[in-house]
């Protein structure tokens, strides 16, 4: 059986746009370098950059560019690069918040797999190397598998909005 190709040009821009402002400097920025650092700094706009839980040391948020409906991301408060550069207790509330992000995509979607990963640097695909975060993505037979997935095809059957609502109503 010969695969078809499903063509995702937004991944290429998203991945320009990301390159130019690494390179760029100033204030003039429409978006911060690392959004992850913005997101945290500012909770009271939580709702709109989809982050749908918060703790004293992390959150889940919603994937902007996702591979599958319902990705979520979940990172600390602190940029590192390194997930062995948190010290115990933070990597401790890291992983809490990974198995939170997992049990929420399953009580929201009920998918029948969830790929959990983590692309520490830029030559392992991180879009965001200084500040690591993990990919809870939920998971259907035939829907495609993983390294498809993640060579940049998307087909997304929710909004971001229905689905951070869902996800909110989750937790109550």
């Amino acid at each position: 059986m010969q695969q078809e190709n499903l063509w995702a040009p937004w991944r290429l821009a998203y991945l320009r746009r990301l390159d130019a402002r690494r390179d760029a400097t100033g204030p003039d920025l429409e978006t911060p370098v690392n959004f992850l650092a913005h997101y945290w700094a500012h909770p009271e706009d939580d709702e709109q950059h989809f982050v749908i839980h918060r703790t004293a040391m992390g959150m889940i948020l919603l994937n902007r560019y996702p591979y599958a409906n319902g990705h979520l991301l979940v990172a600390l408060g602190e940029a590192c690069s390194d997930v062995l550069q948190y010290d115990q207790k933070s990597r401790e509330a890291f992983w809490q918040l990974v198995e939170h992000a997992v049990e929420l995509v399953q009580k929201v979607l009920e998918p029948q797999g969830v790929n959990v990963g983590i692309n520490q640097g830029s030559a392992a695909g991180a879009g965001l190397p200084e500040h690591i975060h993990a990919h809870v993505v939920p998971r259907w037979s035939g829907d495609t598998n993983f390294m498809t997935v993640t060579g940049d095809v998307r087909v997304m059957p929710a909004s971001l909005e229905d689905m951070a609502a869902q996800y909110r109503e989750a937790l109550g």
